[in-house]
């Protein structure tokens, strides 16, 4: 098949390299989003998508919105059997959708109906699931709720950040989504209606939302502190000041803390919560890199029964 490929981060990038090598489809071209500022001189900068579909040799699409008549012009102009998505970041208009023969085909990361939305890993994460996965479907007009064509499964190790689970599931969605495309194109794959039971969804994350309280259990907090790593990054408060938490770990046979309250040996930080302690390993003050927690604890000087939290 004509392909036209829709993503922007750098997850997306494995996908885009699993349609370029399997040898079977065409990409004649690559949908992303503008050039952003990054940085600190907040220059513009290409997606990753963009960089690697330039350095492949591929025409690059940068709507502003996917409703612009110039883009539909073009997408019409290439005239794509299919339009493989991963990561685009935009909502497709009707118009847009009804331009290739087959549709649209979204490689999303989870298990359909389950967390439909723009972070469905970092949800899974904080919510304890202990299997996740990725899922091909044709994209309609509802929020992720098209048929599926595929999925595959993953499990959720306890130490799993979502930005770990993210970068397995990009490797192995790859695969799945140039598998389903392979299918779409000898008609041995039919997409199939999701259930109406187990929807869940998975709106983006919101600093507020990586705000840890202390007073939750052990268990809650830890989840908070992966589901948010590497973004937005879960946060306290310390004498005024924001404290991002990077990595933490359970300490179940400490149990003597009151919640938010610090514990600082020669080389441990323990914080209380409302079950029983975890050990801050890493994190980040403000305006400062990040740092081991004993490092930063040493450095601030923290006083018997001093406390982190709102």
């Amino acid at each position: 098949m004509k392909l036209v490929f829709a993503g922007t981060p750098e997850v997306a990038v494995p996908a885009l390299d699993a349609l370029l090598a399997s040898g079977r489809h065409e990409v004649a071209a690559v949908v992303t989003r503008p050039d952003a500022p990054a940085g600190r001189g907040r220059r513009l900068v290409a997606s990753p998508v963009a960089e690697r579909a330039e350095e492949a040799g591929i025409e690059v699409l940068k709507p502003a919105r996917p409703r612009d008549e110039a883009f539909l012009a073009r997408l019409r102009e290439i005239a794509p059997d299919c339009c493989p998505v991963v990561a685009y970041g935009a909502l497709l208009p009707k118009v847009a959708l009804d331009i290739p023969a087959r549709g649209w085909v979204n490689l999303h990361f989870s298990l359909l109906p389950a967390w439909r939305g723009a972070a469905p890993v970092q949800h899974a994460v904080m919510a304890g699931d202990e299997v996740t996965g990725a899922s091909t479907f044709q994209i309609e007009e509802g929020l992720d709720s098209g048929p599926v064509y595929g999925v595959i499964t993953e499990d959720v190790r306890p130490t799993d950040t979502s930005g770990d689970l993210l970068t397995r599931l990009a490797f192995a969605g790859a695969g799945l989504l140039a598998a389903t495309m392979d299918g779409i194109e000898d008609g041995s794959l039919k997409a199939v209606p999701q259930p109406a039971e187990g929807i869940t969804l998975a709106p983006k994350i919101q600093v507020e939302d990586a705000h840890v309280d202390w007073k939750a259990p052990a268990l809650r907090v830890d989840r908070v502190v992966r589901g948010c790593t590497p973004a937005p990054g879960s946060w306290t408060v310390f004498r005024g000041e924001r404290l991002k938490l990077i990595q933490a770990a359970l300490v179940p046979d400490r149990t003597d803390l009151t919640p938010g309250e610090l514990s600082v040996g020669k080389n441990n930080v323990y914080v209380g919560t409302g079950s029983y302690a975890v050990e801050l390993l890493w994190v980040q003050p403000q305006g400062k890199k990040p740092m081991r927690a004993a490092d930063w604890a040493r450095g601030v000087r923290i006083a018997p029964g001093e406390a982190v939290g709102a």
